[in-house]
């Protein structure tokens, strides 16, 4: 297992503008080539946090997903983020996990903020998802999934735990704390990709885009700064803190049904 490298991309996003967002996000994307493994999007970042789910979702073959795919083989790296889905009967805040050999895994997300109604507009996921890219094993999550720390429970399975996400400047201490919990009790580098700016309904992000060890240490700290941000996460150091600290093996023996 070999170190990985992630480059977080933390923007203002063009509301319900898929096609500016792309264009945006493009130019970073070529920056990024032969200097990455992994990049990570916010969640929707196609759109904002729009609830006009049926205008704004995609079907699951639409622009954006042969978009991230022609990304990822040009520049050899992986990319995910999130965006309204189309499929079946149903839309989804789908997660998309999309490799350079074109091969797509997704992650639908589970805990929807009724706050503001997302519950009346998509359908939440029942399958969480464990990808694996370049030896690291990847849990990825969705926003509002961050306060709900049995869902992202490590059984072992994942080394790197994701949260992409619209989340709201006004909690953004629970946005960081939640952060630094997940990675501490996980035993497993935990990184949260926030937005700034503001969106079509007014509410204002202040981005906080985070990093952390698995003893919580804080490696990458974004604050409100637009950009992309790239850190490398050490795979030696993440296996032998788990090594002298094994908490993990008195965890409670449990699994959601």
């Amino acid at each position: 297992m070999r170190d990985l490298t992630i480059s977080l991309l933390q923007r203002e996003l063009a509301w319900e503008d898929a096609a500016a967002n792309r264009r945006v996000f493009q130019q970073d994307l070529a920056q990024l080539a032969g200097k990455t493994d992994l990049v990570i999007l916010p969640e929707m970042f196609t759109t904002g946090f729009s609830m006009r789910a049926e205008i704004i979702a995609e079907n699951e073959a639409q622009a954006t997903l042969p978009w991230m795919i022609e990304q990822a083989r040009a520049h050899d790296f992986a990319i995910t983020g999130s965006l309204a889905v189309r499929s079946g009967e149903g839309i989804y805040n789908r997660l998309l996990f999309v490799t350079p050999d074109g091969e797509v895994s997704h992650y639908d997300k589970r805990h929807l903020f009724r706050l503001s109604g997302e519950h009346r507009h998509y359908r939440a996921g029942t399958e969480r998802q464990r990808v694996s890219w370049r030896d690291w094993r990847i849990c990825p999550l969705i926003c509002y999934d961050l306060r709900f720390p049995v869902w992202s429970r490590n059984a072992g399975d994942y080394d790197l735990l994701i949260f992409v996400a619209n989340w709201p400047a006004k909690r953004r201490l629970h946005w960081r704390q939640l952060l630094i919990a997940r990675a501490i009790e996980n035993q497993s580098y935990c990184v949260g990709v926030n937005r700034v700016g503001s969106d079509g309904n007014r509410i204002d992000y202040c981005g906080d885009s985070l990093v952390l060890a698995a003893d919580g240490k804080m490696l990458l700290d974004c604050e409100a700064e637009a950009g992309a941000f790239t850190v490398s996460l050490d795979a030696t150091a993440m296996n032998e803190y788990r090594r002298k600290f094994p908490c993990h093996e008195d965890a409670d023996n449990f699994k959601l049904t």
